[in-house]
């Protein structure tokens, strides 16, 4: 509707390539990955003996992330398997976040043919759609349950969830294995809805108080983005370290 609020759930296709779709949700995610690479080759290509500031501040800040996966698994070995996974998820869903905000995403775009004038942006913030959250809820999930299988065995593993020795055991093992299959639902749902909530109530206050509200509230969405990318890191950290843990009572 011309000068109203226009919500849309779902991504807007822009056209297709080989059959598939492409949207802006997905041209914004190959973006990201496009920045965090090209930076990644050139900060790699100037990295000096006697470091810099933006040096200095980056190894540490990696170098205490990686003492906290190690601390957290034990052994570091684990942290160097699972290190890059970890904080390539959180270095993905952070800047995904964080250019929500930046000039251009979100409000560039074109006005489609029946469309009433709605603009479509040619950008949107990967996270708020929910396909992204929900592939990246399954690479973690798979990445947890394949260490479990492969570290403990597939009936040790499996005896995490099927306990016949007592009722008791059999149902705790049932609502463990429910509650399994409920961080696919928990890691996308809960990143999904934060990021497209916030979207939603920028453009609210935007549209009624467009010179008090979005530039604080546009910070608090950018402390969220960040907040939301540690807790989904630190989950398949977690997790991980429960799926490698010896079942009850095997000792």
């Amino acid at each position: 509707m011309k000068g109203g609020i226009h919500v849309e759930l779902k991504a807007t296709v822009l056209g297709h390539f080989l059959g598939l779709p492409i949207t802006n949700s997905l041209l914004m995610t190959w973006l990201v990955m496009a920045i965090l690479i090209l930076f990644a080759y050139f900060f790699s290509r100037n990295i000096k003996l006697v470091p810099g500031k933006l040096q200095a501040g980056i190894e540490m800040a990696i170098g205490g992330a990686y003492d906290y996966v190690a601390q957290t698994f034990e052994s570091d070995e684990l942290a160097k398997r699972f290190f890059p996974l970890i904080a390539s998820i959180f270095l993905l869903v952070f800047v995904s976040n964080e250019l929500e905000f930046f000039p251009g995403v979100g409000s560039i775009g074109f006005f489609q043919p029946g469309s009433g004038g709605v603009l479509t942006p040619l950008l949107r913030a990967p996270t708020a759609d929910l396909n992204l959250t929900l592939a990246l809820a399954f690479i973690s999930f798979f990445t947890i349950e394949i260490t479990g299988l492969a570290t403990l065995g597939f009936f040790k593993y499996a005896g995490k969830y099927v306990n016949v020795t007592s009722p008791v055991g059999f149902a705790v093992g049932l609502i463990e294995f429910i509650s399994n299959l409920g961080r696919l639902i928990s890691f996308s749902f809960r990143l999904f809805g934060n990021i497209f909530a916030g979207e939603v109530m920028i453009l609210v206050a935007g549209f009624f108080l467009p010179y008090v509200l979005p530039a604080p509230l546009m910070a608090f969405e950018m402390f969220i983005g960040l907040i939301q990318a540690i807790v989904f890191a630190m989950l398949t950290l977690f997790f991980i370290k429960l799926a490698i843990a010896e079942p009850h009572g095997s000792h």
